[in-house]
């Protein structure tokens, strides 16, 4: 099984301030960490593109409540609790990304009938905006309403 994740509405190039950073962010970038290794990125994507889109594998398990679980490289947390990490951060001269913050896709929020159909199909899809209200990178947990979980043929 296949999980797309496709991102709309990117912050841009540079976002405002942080503790660390008053001066705010420039070069950013977004990628989909793997799992347990936050330097290990799946397609770093400019912030300024017009759309990001990630593809990662997936093996689609019986869970021991009797639901079902997600694994895979770049599937994150625990049985009942998996999600996956959209990773933010600066991209300098040097292509060194350093981290500022993260979106916690809740994949525990995908609505059963809409797994049991990706299994059947064959692709999970996750569709959502990546700026905040503030116009800076989406972070935090992302669930419905704010990722929208379908499925799809590829």
């Amino acid at each position: 099984m296949l999980i797309r994740i496709e991102g709309t509405n990117l912050p841009g190039n540079s976002c405002g301030p942080s503790p660390e950073r008053p001066d705010g962010h420039r070069g950013v970038h977004v990628g989909v960490q793997r799992r347990a290794k936050p330097a290990e990125l799946l397609d770093v994507i400019a912030g300024g593109a017009s759309v990001a889109t990630w593809t990662l594998d997936a093996v689609l398990t019986p869970a021991p409540d009797g639901g079902a679980d997600l694994k895979g490289a770049y599937i994150q947390g625990p049985p009942g609790g998996r999600f996956i990490y959209l990773n933010w951060g600066t991209v300098d001269e040097s292509g060194s990304f350093t981290m500022f913050r993260r979106a916690k896709l809740w994949l525990t929020a995908v609505p059963p009938q809409v797994l049991a159909s990706a299994a059947e199909s064959g692709v999970l899809v996750g569709r959502l905006g990546l700026t905040d209200d503030r116009g800076n990178p989406v972070c935090a947990s992302i669930r419905p309403p704010l990722i929208e979980w379908s499925a799809a043929t590829e």
